[in-house]
């Protein structure tokens, strides 16, 4: 190594330890933070008692106060066949009836449904005899993977109601006359409900032939469970 490399390699090195010196005078200097308090527990939040009747029996339960409906009816009551999906109201497999009307269970409380009606999809069938529209759902092919079918049932059951008390939707031509049961209504009524298996030509057919065959026997059961009338 020439004198001049020696000479510049011993300047750095020099210069390098200066630093470090001074830098680290500087750290060793600055005071040090306080450390962050820890986050006050929450204390933890007191269940509620609520009374549920699910499908014509009735149910005592203590829940948390942020239980869905839909937590309360798979986790704590056993009724799966209610669907969570998107657990978000955006594609109606939670769909249930409560108090005769169709209802996203999972964007509904539990304890706000204290003493209410509740109607799932293993209540439709009468001692074994399924529902009309469960029946035309099978004839119709109306569900292919069948994950939606419990909550296009029960939205069909509350939407053939609502037209039968003259419920209204965007596409009902007359409000002095009242929707009518037509492949438009139904469409625009059963939006809300997704089918992933695209079959909603066949689940519209289903819906159109129930009405037909109510409107043929006024006997029939209309949009509704039986032996449990809505109101």
């Amino acid at each position: 190594m020439k004198p001049l490399d020696l000479a510049l390699t011993r300047r750095a090195l020099g210069l390098a330890s200066f630093m470090a010196a001074v830098f680290g005078r500087q750290l060793r200097a600055q005071p040090l933070h306080d450390a962050p308090e820890p986050a006050p527990v929450s204390p933890p939040r007191q269940s509620i008692r609520i009374e549920l009747s699910v499908n014509g029996d009735p149910y005592d339960l203590s829940l948390d106060p942020r239980t869905t409906l839909l937590d309360a009816l798979r986790d704590h009551l056993g009724f799966t066949g209610t669907k969570k999906g998107c657990d978000h109201g955006q594609c109606g497999a939670c769909t249930v009836l409560v108090n005769g009307a169709r209802v996203n269970s999972c964007l509904s409380l539990a304890v706000a449904r204290d003493g209410d009606e509740i109607v799932t999809v293993e209540g439709l069938a009468d001692h074994g005899r399924l529902h009309p529209l469960q029946e035309a759902f099978v004839r119709e092919d109306g569900f292919q993977c069948g994950y939606c079918t419990p909550g296009q049932l029960c939205s069909a059951i509350g939407m053939l109601d609502e037209i039968e008390h003259d419920v209204p939707s965007a596409v009902t031509a007359n409000l002095t006359t009242g929707p009518q049961v037509t492949a438009e209504e139904v469409r625009e009524r059963m939006s809300g409900n997704i089918c992933r298996c695209s079959a909603y030509p066949n689940i519209v057919a289903a819906i159109l032939t129930v009405h037909q065959a109510q409107a043929a026997s006024p006997q029939a059961p209309r949009g509704q469970t039986p032996n449990r009338p809505m109101p």
